[in-house]
């Protein structure tokens, strides 16, 4: 390995470890952005593994905050030049939001123009410059709350790393260059993601409008939370709750939901949390 490169790994290894004392969930990452570590089932055709099998090599789901861990990764992995930051998880719950200004997009203004449109401020928070110009806001998320990712959902040019998604760290150095903090950024805490840009990330309903919007009985809100998957849960749960409460509906349907949230797996401890989360995103009381 060329002298370079060693360096780059301590460097990212350090500034891993770092990251991780902050309570950040951390993965060695190669010059491709890539997690650095190969799956062990790559050649397997049974069910996916998310690391229960104790190897190295699951992606995002090897990401750990414990020193001792993460140096094994970097052990197993010495041509990593760089690390990636799991989003989702306690305690932060980060939410990335990647502002590209590639391709003759211009992410910074169109978020600037959502945030007019739906009465939102982005707050002073983390900000990493990427080597292509571009820049990754650090938000946290309610811990009930599921955010999942997406690329220019919300505009053209701004993708979302939520659950399952990771960040590239300050202090990489990828095959385009190294990633670092905006001056001024680097001691902030993540702040906070405002509740009316916290609802444009959830994601639309997948089943018809008219089924979701029953003004009478919320039968079909009922029916959303029914039909989620493990993974959904709670994101199903948060946007039906959402639209109960912003149409009226939310002290009758708080039941039903809790109910259908437990007949999907969820905890009735979970359910009421969720939907009390919901309730007062919506400014109402739960």
């Amino acid at each position: 390995m060329a002298t370079t490169d060693r360096q780059a790994t301590t460097l990212a290894l350090a500034h891993a470890l770092s990251a991780a004392e902050r309570g950040l969930a951390v993965l060695p990452l190669s010059r491709t952005k890539l997690p650095a570590l190969r799956s062990p089932h790559h050649d397997d055709s049974g069910p996916a593994c998310h690391g229960e099998c104790g190897r190295f090599g699951h992606g995002v789901y090897d990401a750990s905050t414990d020193p001792a861990r993460v140096r094994e990764m970097f052990a197993a992995a010495p041509w990593a030049t760089g690390y990636g930051i799991a989003c989702g998880l306690p305690p932060y719950h980060l939410i990335g939001v990647d502002l590209d200004t590639k391709s003759g997009t211009d992410a910074p203004a169109a978020l600037r123009e959502l945030g007019l449109r739906h009465l939102f401020t982005v707050p002073d928070t983390v900000v990493v410059l990427t080597p292509s110009g571009g820049r990754h806001l650090w938000l946290t998320g309610p811990p009930d709350v599921v955010v999942p990712n997406s690329a220019s959902r919300l505009a053209p040019g701004i993708d979302i790393r939520g659950a399952g998604g990771y960040l590239v760290g300050p202090g990489s150095r990828t095959a385009h260059g190294a990633y670092g903090t905006l001056p001024g950024t680097a001691h902030l805490p993540p702040a906070a993601c405002p509740p009316a840009l916290l609802r444009l990330l959830l994601p639309p309903p997948r089943t018809p409008h008219r089924a979701l919007a029953d003004p009478g009985h919320g039968h079909g809100l009922v029916h959303f939370v029914l039909t989620a998957h493990e993974g959904q849960r709670n994101t199903r749960l948060f946007w039906a709750a959402c639209r109960a409460y912003e149409n009226g509906l939310g002290p009758a349907l708080a039941a039903p939901l809790t109910e259908a949230a437990r007949r999907t797996g969820l905890t009735e401890q979970e359910a009421r949390a969720t939907i009390a989360s919901a309730a007062r995103m919506t400014g109402h009381r739960p």
